[in-house]
């Protein structure tokens, strides 16, 4: 019996897509968290900055997830969220965490990279 020989396949050059192709920072999908613990003024206060810096800088392109962590306590692990009010940036890359009521815009902004930190 001969033995046959196995292709090996070619691989291709594909042509890189043109700038105009490649999705644009503005049309990214931003997915954000928000751990709270319940319904305290701080954390309904960080809510509702983040709603507004949303609506501002993101029209259209987020979500929020509001993870209430004195109804599931374990989910802080998965973000290993030592404090609360807690934003969590998961998308886009890298992952980015700010602490607190989000009342400071520009620490935020900056924090979210929507915004050049100013010198």
């Amino acid at each position: 019996m001969a033995a046959t020989a196995k292709k090996t396949p070619k691989l291709r050059k594909t042509a890189r897509p043109s700038a105009s192709a490649w999705p644009q920072a503005s049309e990214e999908r931003w997915e954000l968290r928000l751990y709270v613990a319940g319904q305290t003024p701080r954390c309904v206060e960080a809510f509702s900055h983040l709603r507004r810096l949303c609506d501002e800088h993101l029209e259209g392109r987020y979500s929020i997830e509001v993870i209430d962590l004195l109804k599931n306590p374990t989910l802080a692990a998965g973000d290993q969220i030592i404090a609360i009010p807690t934003l969590v940036r998961k998308l886009p890359r890298p992952m980015k965490k700010i602490i607190g009521d989000l009342s400071n815009t520009e620490r935020v902004l900056v924090g979210l990279n929507l915004k050049a930190r100013s010198r």
